[in-house]
């Protein structure tokens, strides 16, 4: 048995117990000469040497294997155990504390284990379920560089279940009524590739035969039409996309709103503003609520926010952008709104979430003042 040190978000009881596998008794103890602080960037602790401080938590003892599980979730964040003496019961003992790596130091701002509960305990909870659901199959390492992404899709989780939708038409039954037999991942990066096995409850009543369904899940979205009301103007983004390419297309460059993904904590409207600034150098005004969908519910998890965002859109505007560190190549048109009107009746714009919003803007031209 190891004797582990927890000051951080493995406090959280129902957390451990999810990647330990198990849980332990638990003794108060205290790390001299540290003290607790958020992570740089992030929002879950790291340890910082601070000779006066005293860092205070929890002596739990594990067996090998659940040891092994927690070394792997911790070095997804970018921590590795180190042996170091702890006071317990009054006395110096010898335990495994979690230390930052190279990547993952400490900042200058407190962090609290009550605060974490309150506003990112549940989502951390979820997407852990993910992260050790690849215990044995990848190594820490690879998990560091997928947690990213599996704290997007777990928030998108979260996001539909908090808000599931108006029912006066669709069927009122439960996800919980479909029947899973069995459930594979056979591919997980930057999207996660889900294969299940499954029975649903039919409209003419009991089940449907087991039946095999294949998708991705992915995070949620955001896209933004920018809109000048005073001149009249649109602007519309074009970029090399891959969907288009793997179809086949032979010009594989599209014409779309502004987009990209909602990052964990950040509300659809944020996102909308940060992508306008990423991509074109934009700042937006007002933004109004266009609709919101999956555009392709089939077989992709993907679930957009559509927007259109009022701002000043002068001869100046546009040319090229896009966030280097995702290697986006982007260049931004600014033209009249019959100029969009005309490219989406020609089929050249065939991108959903632009001919939604141009077919929305459109209709409410002629009902509202935007300035």
């Amino acid at each position: 048995m190891t004797k582990l040190f927890l000051f951080g978000t493995l406090l959280d009881d129902d957390l451990r117990a999810l990647v330990a596998g198990c849980d332990a008794p638990a003794r108060p103890a205290i790390l001299p000469g540290h003290n607790v602080f958020r992570a740089a960037g992030a929002d879950f602790p790291a340890l910082k040497p601070d000779p006066g401080g005293q860092a205070h938590g929890l002596v739990f003892e594990f067996d090998p294997d659940a040891m092994a599980r927690l070394d792997y979730y911790e070095a997804g964040f970018g921590f590795r155990p180190a042996r170091l003496r702890v006071e317990l019961d009054g006395a110096a003992t010898e335990a495994v504390v979690y230390r930052p790596m190279s990547g993952a130091e400490a900042s200058d701002d407190p962090w609290s284990l009550a605060d974490w509960q309150a506003k990112r305990a549940p989502l951390t909870r979820v997407a852990a379920t993910e992260a050790m659901g690849y215990f044995g199959r990848i190594d820490g390492a690879t998990l560091r560089a997928r947690l990213p992404m599996i704290f997007v899709r777990a928030e998108a989780r979260l996001r539909a279940q908090a808000n599931p939708g108006p029912r006066t038409l669709r069927t009122d039954t439960h996800r919980d009524r479909v029947q899973v037999i069995d459930d594979r991942r056979p591919y997980t990066n930057f999207f996660r590739c889900d294969e299940t096995d499954l029975r649903h409850p039919r409209f003419a009543g009991g089940l449907s035969e087991t039946v095999t369904r294949a998708g991705f899940v992915m995070g949620d979205a955001v896209t933004v039409l920018p809109y000048d009301p005073r001149r009249d103007r649109v602007m519309l983004i074009e970029q090399f996309r891959f969907g288009p390419f793997a179809r086949g297309d032979l010009y594989p460059w599209c014409l779309e709103p502004i987009a990209g993904r909602i990052d964990p904590g950040e509300t659809p409207e944020t996102a909308a503003r940060r992508e306008a600034r990423e991509e074109a150098d934009l700042e937006l005004g007002d933004l109004l609520f266009i609709a919101s969908h999956y555009p392709s519910p089939g077989a992709v998890s993907d679930y957009l926010y559509n927007y259109l965002g009022l701002c000043d859109l002068p001869d100046t505007a546009g040319g090229l952008g896009g966030n280097a560190d995702e290697h986006e190549d982007i260049r931004a048109h600014v033209i009249p709104f019959a100029r969009l009107m005309e490219l989406v009746e020609s089929g050249e714009v065939d991108q959903g979430p632009l001919v939604l919003s141009a077919l929305w803007l459109d209709r409410e031209r002629s009902r509202r003042r935007f300035a």
